[in-house]
């Protein structure tokens, strides 16, 4: 479990075809690592990867063919930067929202604006992702805990303050790019809940 608040910044430094998935090399500066071992989780690029072998200056994760689909991590090049967040424990600070790293799919970055010091992103979701973002809720875009700041159809804009733009991916985002998405994790339950109350009620 992650909160969205990206601790710092990692390097894809070497990407490992094996058996039809992927391993990365993660390189950081930014992060401290002296208590990760393997088996341990990081969200990486908003995506929670498992440790499998550590160093003091990195790690290496193994990528499924599922993880490769529904993210931006096989598209990535070697040397792209990305968000990094260690999984909580009992003493961290929830600053952000409640973020599993399990990416629901693929937003495509449609606006980028200027506005006073900050940024403004206008994202497009596929449409089975749109009816779980509502305005002044929240969303993870590249392991980022963001608020969304309206939504219309199957795009929201997100507002991006300087410091966020500065220690994140977020702010060398252009139009085009792909980042990953995953909604509230709140929203997700209840509609499984209500789902078949939904349906029966429709019914009648």
């Amino acid at each position: 479990m992650f909160t969205g608040i990206v601790q710092g910044l990692g390097t894809l430094a070497e990407k490992t075809e094996r058996g039809g998935d992927i391993r990365l090399r993660v390189e950081t500066e930014g992060l401290d690592l002296s208590g990760v071992r393997p088996g341990d989780s990081i969200s990486v690029g908003g995506a929670c990867l498992t440790v499998v072998a550590q160093a003091p200056r990195g790690f290496s994760v193994d990528v499924s063919r599922e993880t490769l689909r529904c993210t931006t991590l096989g598209r990535l090049p070697a040397g792209a930067p990305v968000n990094l967040e260690l999984s909580v424990t009992p003493a961290s600070a929830l600053g952000g929202h409640l973020v599993t790293g399990h990416v629901d799919g693929l937003g495509r970055l449609v606006e980028r604006a200027e506005d006073a010091r900050s940024m403004r992103l206008r994202i497009e979701v596929p449409g089975p992702l749109a009816r779980y973002i509502a305005a002044k809720g929240s969303i993870c875009v590249d392991g980022v805990s963001l608020t969304v700041n309206d939504v219309e159809g199957t795009r929201f804009g997100v507002n991006i303050i300087p410091h966020t733009a500065a220690v994140t991916t977020l702010g060398k985002l252009e139009p085009e790019d792909a980042v990953n998405i995953e909604v509230d994790l709140i929203a997700r339950y209840v509609e499984r809940l209500l789902g078949p109350r939904v349906g029966t009620l429709g019914a009648k």
